[in-house]
C-alpha cells in the first residue's frame, strides 16, 4: 500500500470512529435533554424505576409531614390536568410551599408514588434575593407596601443611584 492510500486509511478510520463516539455520547444525554416532566407526561410514558425530574405545582391542601416530627412529607405534583403523589424524607427548601413551582428528581415507584430524592422550589419572575431587596428599601428606590418590586433588569442600578 503507498503512503498516499495509508494516510486516506488512517483518516477515515479516525473519522468513523470520532462520528461513532459522538454519536454514543449524544444518545447517551438524549434523555437527560429535558428539565423535567410533567404529571401528565409522566402518566404517558413508561418511566418506572428510571430517575427523572418531574415539574408543576405543589398540589392545595396536600402537604402532610410526619406527626412524629420527622422529615418524611408527603405532597402532590399537579400541572392541573393530573397529579402525582411524591414521598420525600429530607429537609424541604424554604421557598417549598403550597401552590408554589417545584421540580422533585427521583424515581417513580410501580405503585404510581413519585419517591423524591431531592426537591427544588421553583420561583417565579418577582422573585429577588434579599440582598437586593434589602438594598433597594436603604436607598428608597422601592417600598414593598406601596407594590411589586422594580424589573430585574434595573436592580443594579437602582441599588447603587441615590434617590431622587
Amino acid at each position: 500500500m503507498t503512503r498516499k492510500k495509508r494516510r486516506l486509511l488512517t483518516f477515515l478510520v479516525c473519522g468513523v470512529g470520532l462520528a461513532g463516539t459522538s454519536a454514543l455520547i449524544l444518545s447517551a444525554f438524549s434523555d437527560n435533554l429535558v428539565f423535567f416532566v410533567s404529571p401528565s407526561d409522566l402518566a404517558k410514558s413508561e418511566k418506572v424505576g428510571h430517575s427523572l425530574r418531574l415539574g408543576g405545582l405543589v398540589e392545595q391542601g396536600t402537604v402532610r409531614k410526619s406527626a412524629d416530627g420527622g422529615t418524611l412529607v408527603r405532597f402532590r405534583v399537579t400541572d392541573g390536568s393530573s397529579s402525582v403523589p411524591v414521598v420525600f424524607k429530607g429537609i424541604l427548601p424554604d421557598l417549598f410551599r403550597e401552590g408554589q413551582g417545584v421540580v422533585v428528581l427521583g424515581v417513580e415507584q410501580p405503585s404510581g408514588v413519585f419517591r423524591a430524592s431531592e426537591v427544588l422550589a421553583k420561583h417565579d419572575e418577582n422573585y429577588m434575593p434579599k440582598s437586593v431587596a434589602d438594598a433597594l428599601k436603604k436607598s428608597g428606590r422601592w417600598n414593598p407596601a406601596a407594590g411589586p418590586p422594580p424589573p430585574a433588569s434595573t436592580w443594579s442600578q437602582l441599588a447603587e443611584k441615590p434617590p431622587g
